[in-house]
């Protein structure tokens, strides 16, 4: 694989979900195993434990088992970032853990993903955790959502198992806002319809998973239409070279960005046009999402971390009140109703203070729950939050950069919420 082909090559992200032992390491490893994203010496090392542990076969699945308590436990803990490549994309898996303590895990994976591989054991279709999972592929407005049903080597890859696993999912899928949604039949230990085609499911006449993810249209995940960058730090180099640069320099959060174009700056609400943009390798003629760029402007202006530069005819919303759905990570305190906490929102921090616990969502019934509000560590709730100062949002359906937050204990500066703007 030459570097030249890779450099330029689009990069999807993906994560990982399922329940306990529903063959998510053994999938990964399959992957990277058969799309030679390994190393001999990796595979060699892996088949000497395999042999040790008297498995018959090679277990893939200690490929990504990365942790030695993990592996003595046999249980995974954290979120495992994993990156390879093949000819055609550049791919980063998010591998979050199956159990139920861990949703805050799959909330941090999922948030920047493209597409979410859920995993069911064919033997024993939906479950809990599987809808758990869709729910928060849903929430978190992942595009694209892979249902790979596997083990179907133990179920003699029954078409009627497969099909039955199906309308089970699409029932309860019905019910979300999940929009584009794909099946199909695997066996990540012998590699059916993972990266190679298999005869032995002759009725599927689908992709194989490698070529779903390599081909899947990610282009459009971003929002092109809203113009949003948010200022991250400001650069003054204060040599006689440079004496009256003044650049603002962050991360596209949505939109375009061009030479030449009208921009109101929040939250002055001045206008201004751009002067030039600057990025890695030199100066462009527009910018867009998720490019790291910095922009000058014609005037002047005191602007600084946590502004925002936008288009004069395409606000988001500023505002003080926010209205979320939230998971909360915490899991020594529940979330207070008149609860102060930081807000981390784009690049800017404020304080804010929860106004308002509206109702808890029942995770497996999507029923919303206004008698208990107790909200502890993994509950999915629907609050009003107020900041001390404004922030611009978009609801995080139309941006999930602008459209989210994170929460902070300002005591120890653990994360202990992430939440979606309505």
């Amino acid at each position: 694989m030459s570097t030249d082909q890779n450099t330029n090559s689009e990069l999807l992200r993906f994560t990982t979900a399922g329940s306990v032992d529903d063959g998510k390491s053994t999938l990964i490893g399959r992957l990277l195993y058969d799309s030679k994203s390994i190393f001999q010496d990796q595979y060699d090392q892996i088949k000497l434990v395999s042999e040790k542990r008297g498995e018959e076969g090679v277990n893939l699945a200690l490929l990504t088992d990365g942790l030695k308590s993990e592996r003595e436990q046999g249980i995974t803990i954290d979120v495992a970032y994993r990156y390879f490549a093949t000819p055609k994309r550049k791919f980063i898996i998010a591998d979050t853990p199956g159990h139920t303590q861990y949703t805050r895990n799959m909330v941090t994976g999922a948030s920047t993903a493209n597409v979410a591989l859920v995993l069911i054991d064919a033997r024993v279709g939906v479950v809990e955790q599987t809808r758990r999972h869709a729910i928060i592929a849903s929430l978190l407005q992942i595009p694209h959502l892979v249902v790979c049903i596997n083990k179907m080597d133990l179920v003699d890859y029954d078409e009627g198992i497969y099909n039955k696993i199906q309308d089970d999912f699409e029932k309860f899928a019905a019910k979300l806002d999940v929009i584009d949604v794909h099946f199909i039949p695997i066996s990540a230990l012998i590699g059916d319809n993972v990266v190679n085609r298999s005869g032995k499911t002759p009725w599927y006449d689908g992709p194989t998973l490698m070529y779903y993810l390599e081909n899947v249209h990610i282009a459009s995940d971003h929002n092109f239409i809203d113009s949003r960058f948010p200022i991250q730090t400001v650069i003054r180099p204060y040599n006689d070279d440079y004496h009256d640069f003044r650049g603002y320099a962050g991360r596209m959060a949505g939109g375009v960005l061009k030479k030449g174009d009208e921009v109101m700056l929040l939250p002055s609400g001045f206008t201004s046009k751009v002067k030039k943009i600057l990025g890695p390798s030199g100066e462009l003629e527009q910018t867009f999402p998720p490019e790291s760029v910095t922009v000058l402007l014609e005037d002047d202006y005191d602007l600084g971390r946590g502004d925002m530069i936008v288009r004069s005819n395409n606000k988001p919303t500023v505002t003080q009140d926010i209205e979320l759905m939230i998971v909360w990570f915490d899991h020594n305190l529940p979330l207070q109703e008149k609860g102060k906490y930081l807000l981390m929102h784009t690049t800017q921090q404020v304080k804010c203070i929860v106004k308002e616990i509206r109702y808890k969502l029942d995770i497996n019934t999507l029923h919303r729950n206004q008698e208990d509000r107790e909200i502890q560590m993994n509950d999915v709730a629907r609050v009003v939050i107020r900041t001390t100062k404004p922030i611009f949002v978009d609801s995080y359906r139309k941006n999930r950069i602008t459209g989210s937050i994170i929460l902070i204990d300002e005591g120890n500066n653990n994360t202990i919420g992430a939440g979606m703007v309505i």
